[in-house]
């Protein structure tokens, strides 16, 4: 069965909307944790918020390893509007994102990627339906915002891996004990 994969940037008072906004210092050791997590993935699970705001700018960026990647894949896109832009790989999802993800588990493939998406990624926790967090700490208290885990149930997770990049940022991947 394929895995739900969810990575987030988040600050570390747990804030994930407007990355962009915080995570100043980008580097290498985080291109080669996005790679690796990119490279297990077929799929990603994408939120009508943040296909908004990607599909207006991911088709024409250059910035790797995330533009070919994200640019390739399958795109599902939780909605209940129509897609008004184009972008290649994309197919709305207009109702019961548990049972879709459940039968999208089922089917031949690789990880699926939840990306950026935090409402998507709270629905998945909170049915249960995801297999791993990998998560990237920002060193900064952002103070307001929508944070990744608010009115997530409890869940028990394992430490998969953690470690620091020479900027700072905690890289931190838990998998979810069933």
């Amino acid at each position: 069965m394929r895995k739900v994969v969810v990575y987030e940037l988040v600050s570390l008072d747990g804030v994930a909307q407007d990355p962009d906004e915080w995570v100043t210092d980008w580097d290498e050791a985080l291109d080669g944790h996005l790679a690796e997590v990119i490279a297990s993935q077929d799929a990603v699970i994408l939120g009508r918020r943040s296909y908004d705001e990607w599909a207006a700018y991911w088709p024409g960026s250059d910035v790797e390893p995330f533009a070919g990647f994200i640019n390739s894949v399958a795109k599902y896109v939780v909605t209940s509007r129509p897609l008004h832009r184009t972008w290649t790989g994309c197919t709305p999802v207009h109702a019961d994102l548990e049972g879709f993800v459940r039968d999208l588990r089922k089917r031949p493939g690789r990880d699926i990627g939840v990306h950026a998406s935090i409402s998507v990624a709270r629905a998945l926790l909170a049915a249960d339906l995801v297999d791993e967090l990998r998560l990237v700490v920002a060193p900064v208290v952002v103070g307001a915002g929508r944070r990744l885990l608010d009115g997530v149930p409890a869940t028990r997770l394992r430490t998969l891996r953690g470690a620091m990049t020479p900027t700072g940022h905690l890289v931190a991947d838990y998998g979810v004990f069933r």
